[in-house]
């Protein structure tokens, strides 16, 4: 997976996660507003409520529903294809953590027709000291083709080149 760079903007209606690897930003509505025809994208239709888990008075963790993908999908970036019936659901809980403000906590639960059972893995994001808010995600996942020099992303060519990954981008050997 790519180096996910990302921002959340979070208004009254909508929660929104702006993402610097993909063209398509995700979009989390309330729960209420799921209705009618929802029609089916790659990304999904998330919908989510925000909680007050300790009873404190102050909303500590986002809970999303992703549902309504459009296929053919993959299940990670193995390529292991999610079931073709498009039934796909995601389930998130997100909070910060609570010892440390500078860590996101995203616990994921897949639902499909392809796995033998509800599949969970927990996720941890660590904000960018110096870019605040900006969060990080860091994966150490198997045949990832993607290299962080710097500041910059290349990616590993099918023969091992060092490729750029945006226009103009400087040159590595």
């Amino acid at each position: 997976m790519a180096m996910a760079r990302s921002n959340s903007v979070v208004t009254p209606d909508t929660t929104h996660v702006l993402v610097q690897h993909i063209h398509d930003d995700r979009r989390i509505s309330p729960m209420a507003h799921l209705a009618g025809h929802v029609e089916p994208s790659f990304l999904g239709y998330s919908i989510g409520k925000w909680v007050d888990t300790d009873s404190d008075g102050r909303y500590d963790q986002l809970e999303v529903e992703t549902r309504h993908f459009k296929g053919p999908r993959a299940f990670d970036s193995s390529g292991i294809p999610l079931h073709n019936d498009n039934q796909t659901i995601v389930k998130e809980r997100i909070s910060l953590d609570n010892a440390d403000r500078d860590l996101l906590h995203n616990q994921v639960t897949v639902t499909d027709s392809a796995l033998t059972r509800p599949w969970t893995v927990s996720k941890r994001y660590r904000r960018e000291p110096d870019r605040q808010p900006f969060w990080r995600e860091v994966n150490c996942a198997e045949n990832n083709n993607h290299v962080e020099i710097g500041k910059e992303n290349y990616m590993l060519s099918a023969d091992g080149l060092l490729m750029p990954t945006r226009k103009d981008q400087p040159a590595r050997v």
